[in-house]
């Protein structure tokens, strides 16, 4: 312990440690993250994504493991479920989905030393965190608790957007965890009638606003209806059209994200 804060730990059996943050609900973080984790694995890198958001979990909705539970291991560890090639835990495994979690500072932060320390990964090159929104309680445990090999930020081209997507590289260079890059997500819609496209959150937002902060632009994510229906059934873009489009541009940016943590 220094000045009061926790030593920071590592998570046994994982080799690197990737946060993917937003700071704003609705950017669509979550769906980036488990793709870019369902990418990786794909990419040869044995991967797993832990979901932190204790209020609101969506892993379990988006790898189509609602209702399941994970079992314990001879250490009385949770063991991660699997689905698509990538291992996953969530507090949504361990409440009823519809339950709401209505917890304050003190429980928050001990279900997050349960989900960072007491879980039985196998080894893994890579671990993923679905970060929630914010630059809150869980935010502050998990870079005060671990070390972070980095933090990829997810923004769309909206001004009010990137304004959160600001303050969350702030805190991450407060806490001193690099920043790997910014997704720019939903940037352009392609009419799939005409084919004409519309930039319906604003252009190139999150390319100028990594031009001003001098942080790199990992790739953008065009805005398609077929990523949320992917989403919505529990089969991400990258694993039920893998060849398309949009698996390609989530591909793109996982190489970019494996290249700067030493991956490639």
């Amino acid at each position: 312990m220094k000045r009061g804060l926790p030593e920071k730990r590592s998570i046994p059996n994982v080799a690197k440690v990737v946060a993917v943050s937003s700071a704003k609900g609705g950017v669509g973080k979550s769906t980036i993250a488990v793709n870019l984790a369902l990418a990786a694995a794909r990419q040869g890198i044995a991967t797993g994504i832990l979901d932190t958001d204790i209020y609101g979990p969506s892993i379990p909705t988006l790898l189509d493991l609602e209702g399941l539970e994970p079992e314990l291991d001879t250490n009385n560890r949770l063991l991660p479920l699997t689905a698509y090639g990538i291992k996953a835990m969530s507090m949504g495994f361990l409440v009823p989905q519809d339950s709401p979690i209505a917890w304050r500072g003190l429980m928050i932060q001990k279900a997050m030393n349960q989900l960072l320390f007491e879980v039985s990964w196998p080894k893994l090159d890579l671990l993923i965190l679905d970060l929630p929104p914010g630059t809150g309680d869980v935010q502050l445990t998990i870079t005060q608790s671990i070390e972070l090999t980095g933090a990829v930020i997810v923004s769309t081209p909206q001004d009010l957007a990137l304004r959160d997507a600001v303050r969350g590289i702030d805190l991450f260079k407060k806490v001193n965890v690099p920043i790997l890059g910014m997704v720019q997500n939903m940037s352009t819609f392609a009419c799939t009638n005409c084919g004409h496209k519309h930039d319906i959150f604003g252009l190139d937002g999150a390319r100028k606003k990594c031009d001003e902060l001098g942080v790199t632009l990992l790739g953008d994510i065009p805005l398609h209806p077929q990523i949320c229906h992917d989403a919505d059934i529990g089969k991400p873009s990258v694993v039920a059209s893998p060849e398309g489009p949009q698996a390609q541009a989530f591909h793109a940016v996982m190489e970019a994200v494996a290249k700067s943590v030493g991956l490639r």
